[in-house]
């Protein structure tokens, strides 16, 4: 596994592989040695950048919400429903788990995809080609005239959806420095949750509005993310690490002195691209192929499968029992004309737990609070489904009441924990040429096992159905235990760790539980592997 650089694209005079190395080397003990602060001092326009790319995300969580919510409005319902007594209309249930699931269906397809698309083009590129076809699709949805034609909206506007899935989270571990790496991906969460925020406040205030612009309305409003972001995007520094994978040094470097404060004088910029070229030069060695299928060859595959188990257990650790907070309370005789106040507060609660994410990132490594987290809500899918046997028996609402209160808390500690994390982590364990790809297949494979769970959550909850009731928290308990398995022995600690160490410490079969002590010699390990060869 020797490094050998491609001397035809090297743009600077770097006459030996050892002075190579030894650039490298430098750039990483400058990565170790940088604090938040000195970060943010030396690469605000990197955060800046990355927070601009996210913000797509807040689109998509407006629009996953919407079409939900939609359901229940009383003009939606005249518009698209069936007649079934007196003044009352209903959008059929078949309908509603069509319309449900086309968005995500339509993502699968998007998802493939982002990982061709982005690494052919750019994730610049990639994302104002997908923000270009949302303005033309959200016509299909806005003047649908039929559920049929509004399913075909859902699932052509889901395959734009899937690209912003994905590019966003790469991009923003790609142009920062790795002590800003684990911020700008949690971000994330925060952009998902400040969409279904103001997802859910557009639609209480749509409320009040009579005929077909209560629901026009909400979906008009979808137009200005591409008015504001295409615009914006298109003055966007592409990533760096991208431009070396296709060998433009050159233009790497003025990436990065472009996003790097001006005044800096103790950058060494040629340092930094030379860690770069390392690294992606060191994994085409390991496996000089970038396919789908190259995920699960060699030491690959196991990063690849730690990544698509991250991403599964958002769903095997209860989120779908989450959501349906406001349905314990409504049993509890909550007003139902306050459900959509409740659901407001659940999304406030969740930025709010971000911000306690940000602030545990500095305590403590990734590791430890993804598992304590994942732990206790462990105890509380327990609590819900003990609180559930005697509320099955009993007209007592405190039951529902406390079972709507611990969906609530879990719902705080996964955006406090185990959340916001995983597409930290998920950014930080796959190789720099996989990368894409490899988070391309956890978000596909996290998508098909939400689309199951969704499925199948409400016949566990409903009266007609199975009838688990809160129960169904002992259903999620169990999930929730082999999150915490595959958790503490699969996930390891990539807390101020480079790429290349991170390439390093899985080629030496490193226990994950061991990667926080673990010491690497970037130098005498890659070297090392040269006299091998």
């Amino acid at each position: 596994m020797a490094f050998k650089p491609d001397d035809s694209k090297i743009e600077e005079p770097h006459a030996t592989q050892v002075e190579w190395l030894a650039d490298a080397q430098n750039a990483t003990s400058q990565e170790h040695d940088m604090t938040l602060r000195s970060a943010l001092r030396r690469y605000p326009k990197a955060a800046l950048w990355s927070l601009a790319m996210s913000s797509t995300i807040i689109m998509e969580g407006y629009d996953t919400m919407l079409m939900g919510n939609l359901y229940a409005q009383p003009a939606f319902q005249r518009r698209y429903g069936v007649h079934v007594e007196g003044d009352s209309y209903e959008i059929p249930s078949a309908w509603q788990a069509g319309l449900g699931n086309g968005s995500a269906c339509g993502q699968l397809i998007g998802l493939l995809l982002a990982g061709y698309v982005s690494e052919r083009f750019g994730f610049r590129k990639t994302m104002m080609l997908g923000l270009s076809a949302i303005t033309g699709l959200i016509f299909i949805t806005f003047f649908a005239p039929s559920l049929a034609v509004l399913e075909v909206g859902q699932i052509l506007f889901g395959i734009p959806l899937g690209l912003f899935q994905t590019t966003p989270i790469v991009y923003a571990s790609e142009i920062s420095p790795v002590c800003l790496r684990p911020y700008l991906t949690n971000y994330i969460n925060f952009c998902w949750a400040i969409g279904h925020l103001i997802g859910s406040g557009i639609l209480r205030g749509a409320l009040q509005i009579e005929g077909q612009w209560a629901y026009r309305v909400p979906f008009a409003i979808q137009w200005f993310w591409p008015s504001i972001l295409i615009p914006i995007l298109f003055f966007a520094p592409e990533s760096p690490w991208w431009l070396v994978r296709q060998g433009k040094f050159e233009a790497a470097k003025q990436v990065l002195q472009r996003i790097a404060s001006a005044g800096d004088v103790t950058l060494d910029l040629d340092k930094h691209v030379a860690l770069m070229v390392v690294t992606t030069e060191h994994e085409r060695i390991v496996n000089a192929e970038t396919s789908y299928l190259a995920c699960f060859e060699g030491i690959d595959m196991q990063r690849t499968l730690i990544v698509i188990g991250i991403y599964c257990v958002q769903t095997l650790s209860g989120n779908p029992l989450r959501g349906y907070a406001t349905y314990f309370m409504k049993q509890a005789g909550f007003p139902s004309d306050q459900a959509f106040n409740l659901t407001i507060i659940n999304y406030s609660l969740a930025l709010i737990g971000g911000f306690v994410s940000w602030s545990l990132l500095p305590l403590f490594g990734r590791r430890t609070i993804y598992v304590w987290s994942l732990a206790m809500m462990l105890i509380l899918m327990v609590l819900i489904g003990a609180l559930g046997v005697p509320q099955a028996q009993s007209s007592n609402t405190a039951y529902s009441w406390a079972i709507g209160v611990f969906l609530i808390i879990s719902s705080f500690l996964y955006n406090a924990g185990m959340g916001p994390l995983t597409n930290t982590l998920c950014c930080e364990i796959p190789s720099t040429l996989l990368r894409s790809k490899s988070i391309v297949l956890a978000r596909w494979s996290y998508t098909i096992t939400a689309i199951i769970a969704n499925a199948i959550t409400p016949y566990q909850l409903n009266p007609t159905a199975w009838n688990w009731g809160a129960k169904t928290g002992f259903f999620w308990a169990g999930g929730c235990l082999i999150s915490v398995v595959f958790a503490y022995f699969f996930v390891p600690e990539p807390k101020g760790r480079t790429s290349a160490e991170m390439d390093i410490l899985f080629e030496k079969r490193i226990s994950p539980r061991h990667f926080a002590e673990a010491e690497v010699d970037l130098v005498e390990a890659i070297a090392g592997d040269d006299k091998k060869m």
